[in-house]
């Protein structure tokens, strides 16, 4: 150990003071950022030591090659009395070859972070670990669960798993960074995909890939969880993606009687994303067992019914693990040992069930996606015309009002004004913006009908030619159907005003007569006014028609097509369609709503909670 510190330290110490600079500060995994200005070569050499162990001397040198240092490189290679062989590591000489891996302190076992490659795209980081081979086999696993469940702890052991960790190793490797997830929760990353490769020959005879939503349904608020559906919309459709799932891991503890309002919230919210299909690849993973059947965890996924794949008992399948695996062994070791068996005898079935069981592929579900993405874009444009329809009629009553008051001035061609609440439109800023050439977060607008075609959720298309709303080269959303031609896709939107004017007789007749026919000027003002109240009045019919068949289209391929996000629009058109009387309409809609009411209820409970924290938070900053 020693002679391996001297060599390292030698070489250092034939660094100029600004290599030695640059040296320290490449070491961001070994030395912390606040120690780095004041470590010396000693300080430099004992950290590299204790954090790279046997590979130290590798290190050393592949910071020295960054620097453009390759004498000493050489040098290095040449003095160096193999600090790799020497040093005591506790860990087994299989792992040797895994080198983005840094020790923590630690006992039995000895534990390791691994340092996979990190790529953000946008608010999506993907985290690989080994090389991919596109000759080998992938399974794609998407695990969601409320915080504490023990998602960390099971990636982390899918990951020991596929690399053939066994007890008798006595080693423990991390992939998930505790002190990072807490900073990707709270900052940037709504979604993590781990892709594990280059194990394929050790326990499993495929890879990883591991899908994440650290955060979802935490305390962080709503719109956060929206960012992360989002996040798993873009992912499950862009070319380079996730095209395929092989099981949705419902992540829960083993002790769990009843579903809380937020686990039904999460679990339910996230299933209706899938179609018909996927229901026999959704598991219960349980965690946090003591290897026996958890008959109240799964009858409570039974009472909330929560869709996934059932046994031969008609349960849900499902398979358990202990989340003791990085404990110290010290003391208890039988124990911990019983608890290791229940964890790798849970992975081998569960690994089996993903060998055994077809993949589904994802173009239904994006259909799915893709149908409700044009679906809430239908209903929130509908929405902002029926809020413009309003306020026309508002105006057109107040200008009726009006006129009826002067009625003796208007036969005497008197001149009079009146007041009305003016409706007009503006443009105003979004936030959005391109993230790395894969996705572009803005409004897709109808430049000749002036509105909102697809906003908000519009994140994939580059132009309005490819934005989901649009269908044979034509809009589906706005009120023209315009060709794709007339839109734009930018960071604004158009927003409905109105101002408070005074008219004159001439003004009136200016607005409403101008595209009248002329036989059809003979009419008076106050009729036409009345007819344009019909008119819009007709088109908001005809646009709740239009809502209503997308959502009963909807239906016929989504696991579980009342998802909360779209429990609100549904809502809304029972009670549009109420107002229209249209019954039929209305009892169909409300037997949609009725399948999941518990559920909603359960959601909207945590919503209502998690909206109040918010308020609460922001009273006190």
């Amino acid at each position: 150990m020693e002679s391996d510190k001297g060599v390292l330290l030698k070489t250092l110490e034939e660094l100029k003071d600004e290599e030695f600079k640059k040296f320290k500060w490449s070491l961001h995994e070994a030395i912390p950022q606040n120690q780095r200005e004041k470590a010396d070569y000693v300080d430099t050499v004992d950290k590299i030591i204790q954090t790279f162990s046997h590979q130290s001397v590798e290190k050393v040198k592949e910071v020295l090659k960054n620097i453009n240092r390759n004498d000493l490189v050489e040098k290095l290679s040449s003095t160096s009395t193999g600090a790799q062989g020497k040093m005591n590591t506790n860990t087994s000489s299989k792992y040797d070859n895994i080198t983005c891996k840094v020790k923590i302190p630690s006992g039995s076992p000895a534990v390791y972070q691994l340092k996979p490659k990190k790529e953000n795209i946008g608010t999506l980081t993907r985290m690989t670990l080994g090389e991919k081979n596109p000759n080998k086999m992938n399974k794609t696993i998407l695990l969601i669960g409320e915080t504490g469940a023990g998602k960390s702890t099971l990636i982390n052991s899918l990951v020991n798993y596929a690399m053939g960790v066994e007890w008798e190793d006595d080693v423990w490797f991390k992939i998930v960074e505790e002190d990072e997830r807490s900073q990707l929760e709270s900052q940037t990353s709504d979604v993590i995909v781990y892709q594990i490769f280059g194990f394929e020959a050790k326990t499993l005879p495929y890879s990883l890939t591991i899908i994440d939503t650290p955060g979802y349904g935490d305390t962080t608020g709503i719109e956060h969880d929206l960012n992360i559906m989002e996040r798993l919309i873009d992912l499950f459709r862009s070319e380079d993606g996730v095209h395929e799932i092989n099981a949705v891991g419902l992540v829960m503890k083993a002790g769990v009687n009843r579903l809380t309002d937020r686990q039904r919230y999460i679990f339910d919210s996230v299933i209706s994303l899938f179609g018909k299909d996927m229901e026999k690849n959704i598991v219960a993973l349980i965690t946090h067992s003591d290897g026996i059947t958890p008959k109240n965890a799964l009858l409570a996924l039974e009472a909330a019914e929560i869709k996934c794949a059932k046994n031969e008992k008609n349960q849900p399948v499902h398979f358990l693990f202990n989340n003791r695996q990085d404990v110290d062994r010290t003391e208890n070791a039988e124990f911990l040992k019983h608890a290791d068996t229940i964890s790798m005898k849970g992975m081998s079935q569960f690994t089996n069930f993903l060998v055994k069981t077809e993949p589904q592929r994802l173009e239904k579900t994006v259909n799915v996606l893709n149908g409700r993405i044009s679906l809430t874009a239908c209903i929130q444009n509908l929405q902002e015309r029926i809020e413009l329809i309003d306020l026309k009629q508002t105006e057109i009553r107040q200008t009726q009002d009006g006129l009826k008051m002067y009625e003796q001035e208007m036969k005497n061609n008197e001149k009079f004004t009146i007041e009305v609440d003016e409706v007009y439109k503006v443009t105003e800023i979004i936030k959005g913006g391109m993230r790395k050439l894969v996705f572009y977060k803005g409004a897709v607008c109808c430049t000749v009908c002036e509105e909102n075609c697809h906003y908000p959720g519009c994140t994939m298309a580059w132009d309005p030619e490819h934005c989901e709303v649009m269908k044979g080269g034509r809009c589906t959303s706005c009120t023209g159907k315009c060709p794709a031609s007339n839109h734009v896709k930018g960071e604004w939107k158009y927003v409905n005003k109105t101002r408070r004017v005074k008219k004159t007789l001439e003004d009136v007749k200016e607005k409403y007569e101008k595209n009248k026919e002329e036989n059809k000027k003979q009419e008076s003002i106050l009729e036409i006014l009345q007819k344009e109240k019909e008119t819009l009045e007709a088109n908001k019919t005809s646009l709740l028609d239009e809502a209503y068949h997308h959502v009963v289209k909807l239906e016929e391929n989504a696991l579980n097509v009342v998802s909360l996000s779209t429990y609100v629009h549904l809502d809304f058109l029972i009670e549009e369609m109420k107002k229209k009387h249209d019954t039929e309409k209305v009892n169909h809609l409300k037997q949609m709503a009725g399948r999941k009411y518990e559920g909603f209820q359960a959601g909207l409970r945590y919503m209502y909670n998690a909206i109040s924290q918010m308020f609460k938070r922001k009273e006190n900053d």
